[in-house]
């Protein structure tokens, strides 16, 4: 991951809203990028390079790298709503930033709920109970066609290519 490469490919007004959002938070840039990292890093050991595509891989990363930025991030901050507000926003901002089919960013959105709420139940887990308990949720993925399918799948993760 690259990230002036990745900056680059954001427009203007995208920008404007990351520096925004990023100036309250300064302290919580380090540990996202960490976390970052570190998702990449586990879902390319684990999926390979099927992460990126849109399949139970992909919801696998997304869990993952909600899950770990609220980790990471409260050790800089103990104030857990602060910490899962940042999640959710720097996460969203993210989906909306970068251009994708409209199923395809409701697909993210709801995996990176289901990996806050990981978050909230198992913040004293290990990193690899989560990647495990990930690991068997991503097997049990589900395949979705249409964005209303999401209402009754909430803990669930799920994926739109077969």
């Amino acid at each position: 991951m690259n990230l002036f490469k990745t900056i680059s490919r954001i427009r203007f007004k995208s920008f404007w809203q990351l520096v925004m959002l990023c100036v309250p938070n300064i302290m919580l840039l380090w540990p996202t990028y960490v976390a970052t990292k570190t998702s990449m890093r586990l879902s390319t050991e684990h999926f390979g390079r099927k992460h990126r595509e849109n399949g139970p891989a992909n919801a696998f990363r997304h869990a993952l790298w909600n899950y770990l930025i609220a980790l990471k991030c409260t050790k800089w901050s103990k104030n857990e709503g602060r910490v899962l507000r940042w999640t959710k926003n720097i996460t969203d901002w993210h989906e909306f930033a970068f251009p994708n089919r409209q199923l395809a960013k409701k697909m993210d959105l709801h995996n990176n709920e289901v990996g806050r709420n990981l978050f909230l139940e198992y913040s004293e887990s290990s990193i690899d109970h989560i990647v495990e308990k990930l690991q068997k949720m991503t097997e049990d993925s589900v395949y979705i066609e249409k964005e209303e399918a999401l209402k009754s799948l909430k803990n669930q993760l799920v994926h739109i290519i077969r």
